[in-house]
Protein backbone atom coordinates (compact mmCIF):
# COMPACT_ATOMS: atom_id res chain seq x y z
CA UNK A 1 0.00 0.00 0.00
CA UNK A 2 0.79 3.59 -0.85
CA UNK A 3 -0.29 6.70 1.00
CA UNK A 4 0.10 10.26 -0.23
CA UNK A 5 -0.64 12.42 2.77
CA UNK A 6 -1.81 16.69 2.29
CA UNK A 7 -1.24 18.81 4.14
CA UNK A 8 2.07 17.32 6.25
CA UNK A 9 3.07 20.57 7.82
CA UNK A 10 0.33 20.77 9.76
CA UNK A 11 -0.56 19.20 12.90
CA UNK A 12 -2.50 16.23 11.61
CA UNK A 13 -0.83 15.09 8.81
CA UNK A 14 2.62 15.63 10.77
CA UNK A 15 1.21 12.84 12.91
CA UNK A 16 0.10 10.54 10.62
CA UNK A 17 3.70 10.41 8.36
CA UNK A 18 4.96 9.37 11.75
CA UNK A 19 2.47 6.76 12.49
CA UNK A 20 2.73 5.15 9.01
CA UNK A 21 6.25 5.41 9.16
CA UNK A 22 5.93 3.26 12.58
CA UNK A 23 4.46 0.43 10.57
CA UNK A 24 6.51 0.93 7.34
CA UNK A 25 3.85 1.68 5.04
CA UNK A 26 4.98 3.69 2.26
CA UNK A 27 3.88 6.88 2.14
CA UNK A 28 4.53 10.47 0.80
CA UNK A 29 3.78 13.89 2.02
CA UNK A 30 2.93 16.95 0.34
CA UNK A 31 1.74 20.43 1.42
CA UNK A 32 1.42 23.68 -0.60
CA UNK A 33 5.39 23.63 -2.58
CA UNK A 34 4.38 20.44 -4.01
CA UNK A 35 1.12 21.50 -5.82
CA UNK A 36 -1.82 23.22 -4.93
CA UNK A 37 -5.16 21.49 -4.17
CA UNK A 38 -7.41 24.02 -5.54
CA UNK A 39 -5.89 23.92 -9.41
CA UNK A 40 -6.65 20.46 -10.72
CA UNK A 41 -4.28 20.29 -13.26
CA UNK A 42 -1.58 20.36 -10.73
CA UNK A 43 -3.43 17.96 -8.83
CA UNK A 44 -4.07 15.68 -11.11
CA UNK A 45 -0.38 15.86 -12.26
CA UNK A 46 1.26 15.43 -8.67
CA UNK A 47 -1.19 12.53 -7.73
CA UNK A 48 -1.02 10.55 -11.04
CA UNK A 49 2.71 10.73 -11.01
CA UNK A 50 2.93 9.30 -7.11
CA UNK A 51 0.21 7.29 -7.78
CA UNK A 52 -1.04 6.26 -4.12
CA UNK A 53 -3.79 3.70 -3.04
CA UNK A 54 -4.72 6.42 -0.47
CA UNK A 55 -5.03 9.79 -0.24
CA UNK A 56 -5.32 10.93 3.22
CA UNK A 57 -6.29 15.07 3.12
CA UNK A 58 -5.35 17.08 5.90
CA UNK A 59 -4.95 20.38 4.03
CA UNK A 60 -7.46 22.83 5.14
CA UNK A 61 -8.53 26.40 5.61
CA UNK A 62 -8.86 26.01 9.78
CA UNK A 63 -8.68 30.04 10.19
CA UNK A 64 -12.62 30.20 11.17
CA UNK A 65 -13.03 33.92 12.06
CA UNK A 66 -10.92 34.91 9.08
CA UNK A 67 -12.86 33.15 6.99
CA UNK A 68 -16.22 35.20 7.17
CA UNK A 69 -14.00 37.68 5.28
CA UNK A 70 -12.04 35.54 2.87
CA UNK A 71 -14.64 33.43 1.65
CA UNK A 72 -13.33 32.60 -1.62
CA UNK A 73 -10.33 31.67 -0.17
CA UNK A 74 -11.91 29.49 2.25
CA UNK A 75 -14.20 27.94 -0.35
CA UNK A 76 -11.57 26.98 -2.86
CA UNK A 77 -9.37 25.61 -0.14
CA UNK A 78 -12.22 23.41 1.28
CA UNK A 79 -14.72 22.38 -1.02
CA UNK A 80 -12.57 22.77 -4.94
CA UNK A 81 -9.71 21.25 -3.04
CA UNK A 82 -11.11 18.37 -1.87
CA UNK A 83 -13.21 17.91 -5.09
CA UNK A 84 -10.37 18.31 -7.23
CA UNK A 85 -8.53 15.48 -4.97
CA UNK A 86 -11.56 13.22 -5.34
CA UNK A 87 -11.52 13.79 -8.78
CA UNK A 88 -8.08 12.16 -9.40
CA UNK A 89 -8.49 9.42 -6.93
CA UNK A 90 -11.74 8.54 -9.02
CA UNK A 91 -9.34 8.39 -12.32
CA UNK A 92 -6.52 6.49 -10.72
CA UNK A 93 -9.14 4.30 -8.40
CA UNK A 94 -7.94 5.46 -5.39
CA UNK A 95 -9.36 5.40 -1.57
CA UNK A 96 -9.50 8.62 -0.12
CA UNK A 97 -9.83 9.90 3.31
CA UNK A 98 -11.10 13.64 3.95
CA UNK A 99 -10.92 15.47 7.56
CA UNK A 100 -14.25 17.46 8.54
CA UNK A 101 -15.63 18.59 11.66
CA UNK A 102 -17.92 19.33 14.24
CA UNK A 103 -18.99 22.91 12.72
CA UNK A 104 -21.18 20.92 10.00
CA UNK A 105 -23.72 21.17 12.19
CA UNK A 106 -26.19 23.71 14.02
CA UNK A 107 -24.72 22.99 17.45
CA UNK A 108 -28.31 23.31 19.01
CA UNK A 109 -29.51 21.43 21.96
CA UNK A 110 -27.27 18.60 24.10
CA UNK A 111 -27.88 15.50 21.82
CA UNK A 112 -24.81 13.97 20.33
CA UNK A 113 -24.58 13.59 16.75
CA UNK A 114 -24.84 10.76 14.97
CA UNK A 115 -22.45 10.96 11.50
CA UNK A 116 -26.16 10.52 9.46
CA UNK A 117 -27.96 13.44 11.19
CA UNK A 118 -28.71 16.27 9.30
CA UNK A 119 -26.00 19.09 8.78
CA UNK A 120 -26.47 22.89 9.18
CA UNK A 121 -23.39 24.89 9.39
CA UNK A 122 -23.37 28.23 11.25
CA UNK A 123 -20.14 29.46 9.73
CA UNK A 124 -18.34 30.00 6.67
CA UNK A 125 -15.75 27.64 7.53
CA UNK A 126 -18.16 24.90 8.33
CA UNK A 127 -20.59 25.71 5.01
CA UNK A 128 -16.81 24.73 3.14
CA UNK A 129 -16.12 21.89 4.97
CA UNK A 130 -19.33 20.80 4.12
CA UNK A 131 -19.05 21.24 0.77
CA UNK A 132 -15.98 19.33 0.52
CA UNK A 133 -17.53 16.48 2.10
CA UNK A 134 -20.11 16.57 -0.53
CA UNK A 135 -17.75 16.60 -3.31
CA UNK A 136 -15.87 13.62 -1.69
CA UNK A 137 -19.79 11.79 -1.90
CA UNK A 138 -20.78 12.76 -5.42
CA UNK A 139 -17.65 11.65 -6.59
CA UNK A 140 -16.24 8.18 -4.90
CA UNK A 141 -17.46 5.16 -3.52
CA UNK A 142 -14.45 4.31 -1.87
CA UNK A 143 -14.25 7.08 0.94
CA UNK A 144 -13.73 7.71 4.60
CA UNK A 145 -14.96 11.07 6.25
CA UNK A 146 -13.81 11.76 9.34
CA UNK A 147 -15.19 14.20 11.71
CA UNK A 148 -12.76 16.18 14.00
CA UNK A 149 -13.06 19.40 16.69
CA UNK A 150 -10.81 21.21 19.07
CA UNK A 151 -7.64 19.44 17.65
CA UNK A 152 -3.99 19.44 19.14
CA UNK A 153 -0.95 18.06 18.43
CA UNK A 154 3.16 18.75 18.59
CA UNK A 155 3.23 20.81 15.54
CA UNK A 156 1.87 23.54 14.51
CA UNK A 157 -0.41 26.36 16.48
CA UNK A 158 -3.26 25.06 18.32
CA UNK A 159 -5.23 26.04 21.25
CA UNK A 160 -3.44 24.49 24.42
CA UNK A 161 -0.15 26.08 23.00
CA UNK A 162 -2.01 29.61 23.01
CA UNK A 163 -3.34 28.89 26.90
CA UNK A 164 0.36 27.64 28.09
CA UNK A 165 2.09 30.75 27.11
CA UNK A 166 -1.22 32.60 28.46
CA UNK A 167 -1.11 31.02 31.09
CA UNK A 168 2.73 31.77 31.82
CA UNK A 169 1.98 35.22 31.25
CA UNK A 170 -1.09 36.49 32.66
CA UNK A 171 -3.00 35.58 36.47
CA UNK A 172 -6.09 35.26 34.96
CA UNK A 173 -7.86 34.53 30.94
CA UNK A 174 -11.59 34.76 29.80
CA UNK A 175 -12.36 32.06 27.93
CA UNK A 176 -15.85 30.84 26.70
CA UNK A 177 -17.84 28.34 28.52
CA UNK A 178 -20.85 27.43 26.70
CA UNK A 179 -19.27 25.75 23.71
CA UNK A 180 -19.42 21.77 24.63
CA UNK A 181 -17.44 19.91 22.60
CA UNK A 182 -14.65 17.21 22.76
CA UNK A 183 -10.62 17.68 22.40
CA UNK A 184 -8.85 16.07 19.42
CA UNK A 185 -5.38 14.57 20.42
CA UNK A 186 -3.73 13.86 16.52
CA UNK A 187 -1.22 11.59 17.85
CA UNK A 188 -4.29 9.53 19.10
CA UNK A 189 -6.27 9.80 16.02
CA UNK A 190 -3.33 9.32 14.09
CA UNK A 191 -3.25 6.12 15.08
CA UNK A 192 -6.89 4.75 14.19
CA UNK A 193 -6.34 6.39 10.82
CA UNK A 194 -3.82 3.85 10.32
CA UNK A 195 -5.92 1.05 11.20
CA UNK A 196 -8.76 2.03 8.95
CA UNK A 197 -7.53 2.82 5.57
CA UNK A 198 -6.19 -1.03 5.83
CA UNK A 199 -10.08 -1.54 5.68
CA UNK A 200 -12.77 -1.14 3.32
CA UNK A 201 -15.02 -0.01 6.06
CA UNK A 202 -16.06 3.23 3.87
CA UNK A 203 -18.35 5.76 5.20
CA UNK A 204 -18.71 9.11 7.45
CA UNK A 205 -17.11 8.49 10.89
CA UNK A 206 -16.71 11.24 13.98
CA UNK A 207 -13.50 10.33 15.46
CA UNK A 208 -12.58 12.37 18.99
CA UNK A 209 -10.88 11.68 22.12
CA UNK A 210 -13.58 10.73 24.40
CA UNK A 211 -15.34 12.72 27.27
CA UNK A 212 -16.93 16.12 26.45
CA UNK A 213 -16.09 19.76 28.16
CA UNK A 214 -16.23 23.48 27.35
CA UNK A 215 -13.24 25.87 26.58
CA UNK A 216 -12.88 26.90 29.91
CA UNK A 217 -12.92 23.14 31.85
CA UNK A 218 -10.37 22.66 28.71
CA UNK A 219 -8.50 25.50 30.09
CA UNK A 220 -8.75 24.51 33.88
CA UNK A 221 -7.17 21.10 32.70
CA UNK A 222 -4.40 22.53 31.22
CA UNK A 223 -3.17 24.91 33.71
CA UNK A 224 -3.83 22.03 36.84
CA UNK A 225 -1.75 19.24 34.69
CA UNK A 226 1.35 22.51 33.74
CA UNK A 227 0.75 23.54 37.66
CA UNK A 228 -0.28 26.92 36.57
CA UNK A 229 -2.21 28.88 39.07
CA UNK A 230 -4.08 31.14 36.44
CA UNK A 231 -7.75 31.82 37.15
CA UNK A 232 -10.00 31.06 34.30
CA UNK A 233 -13.17 33.61 34.54
CA UNK A 234 -15.78 31.61 31.84
CA UNK A 235 -17.37 33.91 29.56
CA UNK A 236 -20.18 33.04 26.81
CA UNK A 237 -19.91 32.73 23.43
CA UNK A 238 -21.76 36.42 22.67
CA UNK A 239 -19.60 38.04 25.13
CA UNK A 240 -16.49 36.87 23.27
CA UNK A 241 -17.80 38.09 20.31
CA UNK A 242 -16.00 35.82 17.95
CA UNK A 243 -16.96 36.90 13.96
CA UNK A 244 -17.67 33.37 13.05
CA UNK A 245 -20.91 31.37 15.02
CA UNK A 246 -19.38 28.35 16.45
CA UNK A 247 -21.91 25.50 17.26
CA UNK A 248 -23.12 25.63 20.98
CA UNK A 249 -23.04 21.58 20.84
CA UNK A 250 -20.02 19.82 19.45
CA UNK A 251 -20.81 16.71 21.42
CA UNK A 252 -20.09 13.91 18.35
CA UNK A 253 -21.08 10.13 19.12
CA UNK A 254 -18.54 7.56 18.13
CA UNK A 255 -20.45 4.67 18.43
CA UNK A 256 -20.40 3.84 14.43
CA UNK A 257 -16.39 3.16 15.02
CA UNK A 258 -17.31 0.52 17.48
CA UNK A 259 -19.84 -1.04 15.04
CA UNK A 260 -17.62 -1.08 12.21
CA UNK A 261 -14.88 -3.36 14.59
CA UNK A 262 -12.97 0.08 15.26
CA UNK A 263 -12.87 1.90 19.08
CA UNK A 264 -13.23 4.84 20.55
CA UNK A 265 -9.80 7.22 21.74
CA UNK A 266 -9.15 7.55 24.88
CA UNK A 267 -10.28 10.42 27.55
CA UNK A 268 -9.36 14.11 26.24
CA UNK A 269 -7.96 13.93 29.87
CA UNK A 270 -5.54 11.40 29.60
CA UNK A 271 -4.72 12.70 25.81
CA UNK A 272 -3.99 16.00 26.72
CA UNK A 273 -1.44 14.86 30.24
CA UNK A 274 0.37 12.96 27.98
CA UNK A 275 0.20 15.95 25.34
CA UNK A 276 1.85 18.45 27.92
CA UNK A 277 3.91 16.28 28.85
CA UNK A 278 5.79 15.68 26.07
CA UNK A 279 5.46 19.70 24.95
CA UNK A 280 6.89 20.79 27.83
CA UNK A 281 9.35 17.81 27.80
CA UNK A 282 9.11 15.76 31.04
Amino acid sequence: MKVLVTGVKGQLGHDIMLSLAKREIEAVGADLEEFDITDLDQTRAFITKEAPDVVVHCSAYTAVDKAEENKELCHNVNAIGPRNIAAVCKEINAVMMYFSTDYVFPGKGECFYEPEDETGPTSQYGLTKLEGEQAVQELLEKYFIIRISWVFGINGNNFVKTMLRLGKERTEVNVVCDEIGSPTYTADLAELVCDMLVTDKYGVYHATNEGVCSWADFTKEIFRIAGYHTKVNPITQAEYGAKAVRPLNSRMSKEKLVENGFYKLPSWQNALNRYIREYLGE
